[in-house]
């Protein structure tokens, strides 16, 4: 027979300078009196987080020892701990799985990105990858934004809404890639899922408002392991999911499985690892430290900075090379599915950056982001005097109008790239160290899988280093997704790089704006930073 007990505890006020999770705030509680980390049911979740908040902290946690470990079956306003665990409190230890998924059967690894949904279908026994696909995020129509996104989801209607689009398009991906691989949806096991902290609270239907208010409080950062048909997802019968743990509002699961990718929580040497989207996200360190920092350094890659930019798909220009003698361009052009290459739609961020990157070492643009052309055929000029570059003329186009790069466009784009480097500079010389001590290099995300190292280097987006240190990771997110689903028994080490990872705010000083001034040139104020870039003359 089960028996239950009940703690009464004190739990410290949320802060700015400690924003732990709601229930995460209970369970160190709970670790510290007992020496366990409970667990709790993903459906009670933010049912028991409302009760901590309401109650200040003052609480009662209603704890069982089950076949899953510790189980938080409970919370209660104030010391409740004289009273019995209610039988039916109790039965509450069976929502919550005693185990992972066996070495049979197939798995699925899912990355919940905002813009669109990635997985692979694996088969358990042996590891192989059976199919992969990619779908379109369908909160994407609610808003290209995540705050959008929370303002729509602020009413019970609302959230509701947001979380069923996230697995309905989960539930369509993995059809459609069991459908691919000529199985089952029933034969699905297990899934490690992984996403920023806001799609995570998504996609296990819990409350998001307060984590864009401050202090930034999420409900939960490790959720527990999960029956797939509690949030609805029709798989195999007892089917079980992981979400890999978030770190804070702004640190999310899908950087904890890029440090699980890059193995950088297991390396003896010290590392960097940078995953750029809409913001850089940064961690330095190895098996014995961690510290992450994020910052705003990303837009020039989303599409969000040129008229004409857009995301990576058909018919966007992903690379360019300039004649240093004609300065005419020649683009290469994501092709259709199949396999021609339409009119071009606009420069997706590697064809921006490497068209930048172009323009300045054919001389055409010096080290501030200014065209040099004077009477050229590639020379335009606005209404408003503000002159570009002719990347493709309008009767070439898509949409037939002219594809152009501006100086105000530009100047945004190198004030990107120097953000980003300014990110990266900080965050090592807070902690005593120069790029030089870096064994290696992962860059992550769009970025690390269309960007090569000699462009960003060329613009001083990433540091002057030996090449053979940058280590392009790809789907980071994805890829250490794909090594839980295989190894479910590294989870509590995952779970470890949680408590020893520390988050770094970047407080906008002096010495910040300083090195940022300095790195909006091309590639630097200090050229003997990157010795293996043409210096302007």
């Amino acid at each position: 027979m089960l028996q239950g007990q009940k703690l009464h505890l004190t739990l410290s006020a949320p802060s700015l300078k400690d924003n732990t999770a709601t229930i995460d705030r209970l369970a160190k509680a709970v670790r510290q009196a007992t020496g366990q980390w409970p667990v709790v049911a993903v459906g009670r979740a933010w049912l028991l987080a409302q009760v901590i908040r309401q109650a200040g902290g003052d609480v009662t946690a209603s704890l069982v020892h089950g076949p899953a470990g510790l189980v938080l079956v409970g919370v209660e306003p104030g010391d409740q701990s004289a009273t019995p665990v209610a039988a039916d409190i109790l039965a509450r230890v069976d929502e919550v799985p005693a185990g992972p998924w066996g070495q049979s059967g197939l798995g699925v690894a899912l990355d919940i990105g905002s813009t669109h949904l990635q997985a692979t279908l694996h088969d358990l026994a042996s590891g192989q990858e059976l199919a992969k696909g990619t779908l379109m995020n369908p909160q994407t129509a609610v808003g290209s934004d995540i705050l959008t996104r929370i303002h729509a989801a602020a009413s019970p209607e609302g959230a509701q809404r947001l979380h069923g689009m996230l697995v309905g398009a989960a539930q369509e991906l993995i059809e459609r890639m069991c459908a691919q691989a000529g199985r089952r949806t029933a034969e699905v096991v297990g899934m490690v899922a992984a996403g920023n902290t806001t799609m995570t609270h998504f996609f296990l239907g819990l409350d998001s408002q307060s984590i864009c208010r401050e202090p930034y409080i999420p409900v939960i950062n490790r959720p527990a392991p999960f029956f797939a048909s509690h949030i609805g997802l029709a798989l195999a019968e007892g089917a079980v999911v992981w979400c890999m743990p978030n770190v804070g509002a702004y640190f999310g699961g899908d950087l904890v499985a890029g440090i699980v990718a890059a193995g950088l929580h297991q390396r003896e040497d010290v590392a960097i690892l940078v995953d750029v989207g809409t913001n850089a996200e940064v961690v330095v360190g190895n098996r014995d430290w961690l510290i992450a920092c994020a910052g705003a350094a990303g837009p020039a890659l989303e599409s969000g900075v040129a008229k004409r930019g857009v995301l990576a798909q058909p018919g966007a220009i992903e690379g360019v090379v300039i004649d240093p003698q004609t300065f005419a361009p020649t683009l290469r052009i994501i092709p259709d599915a199949d396999g021609r290459a339409p009119k071009p739609k606009g420069l997706c961020g590697s064809g921006l950056l490497q068209l930048l990157a172009q323009l300045y070492l054919t001389r055409a643009m010096d080290m501030r982001g200014k065209l040099t052309l004077a009477d050229h055929p590639r020379l335009v000029v606005d209404e408003d005097g503000v002159r570009g570059y002719l990347v493709v003329p309008a009767a070439d186009s898509a949409s037939g109008e002219s594809i152009v790069i501006d100086e105000i466009e530009i100047d945004i784009l190198l004030r990107s790239k120097a953000a980003m480097y300014t990110i990266l500079r900080t965050v090592l010389l807070e902690v005593g160290l120069q790029f030089e001590d870096l064994s290696a290099f992962f860059v992550a995300g769009a970025f690390g899988a269309v960007i090569d190292p000699e462009t960003a280097i060329t613009l001083g987006m990433l540091p002057d280093l030996p090449r053979e240190r940058f280590v392009t990771l790809g789907n980071s997110s994805l890829s250490g997704c794909q090594r839980l689903l295989l190894e479910p028994a590294a989870r509590p080490q995952v779970e470890a790089v949680t408590d020893k990872l520390t988050y770094l705010e970047l407080n906008v000083n002096q010495m910040l704006m300083n090195r940022f001034s300095a790195a909006r040139f091309i590639p630097h104020t200090d050229a003997s930073r990157f010795p293996s870039v043409p210096a302007y003359h």
